[in-house]
């Protein structure tokens, strides 16, 4: 009886070591809050920002046609200006990813102009899944880093936090 007792307490160790050294994409952060995020096109960085101090740096791929800011659907280009984290994905086809607010009134009027739709769905994501070369910049208008980045950046970013998309 003992030796069936020893077995089942060996197997259930075993069982919850296995369960907690399973790699998740949830990360946990108690650092200094993310005030902001500033994206430096041209440099292809972003920057996780606590007031003025720098917290984090980041490479970034860009939307395909990255010079200029976007002006609707379907440009490749990455918007420029400044919006918001309005939503979090965590079921992303590209891994995790934070929502931009893209359009804001300004884009849409614009591209009614252009007599165009502005698009939208611009993210802050992984790499997952993407099937092309993974160096460059290869997103529709989002802003890619790698996926272990990505799951830093979800734990660290808040919703409501200000994005800075600079040229």
């Amino acid at each position: 009886m003992w030796f069936v007792r020893l077995l089942l307490m060996v197997t259930v160790a075993f069982g919850i070591a296995a369960c907690g050294s399973s790699a998740s994409k949830f990360r946990t952060y108690k650092g200094p809050e993310v005030t902001s995020i500033q994206v430096h096109k041209g440099a292809r960085r972003m920057y996780l920002m606590h007031n003025e101090k720098v917290l984090k740096t980041y490479k970034v791929a860009l939307g395909f046609a990255p010079e200029g800011h976007k002006e609707f659907e379907g440009d490749g280009k990455t918007p420029e200006g400044a919006y918001v984290i309005d939503r979090r994905n965590p079921r992303s086809n590209f891994h995790l990813s934070l929502g931009i607010s893209y359009p804001n009134a300004q884009d849409r009027a614009k591209a009614e102009e252009m007599g165009k739709r502005p698009g939208g769905d611009i993210f802050i994501h992984g790499r997952s899944h993407y099937k092309g070369r993974n160096k460059g910049d290869w997103t529709e208008g989002c802003i890619a880093v790698k996926d272990r980045e990505m799951e830093d950046i979800y734990a660290m970013v808040k919703t409501g936090t200000v994005i800075y998309i600079l040229p």
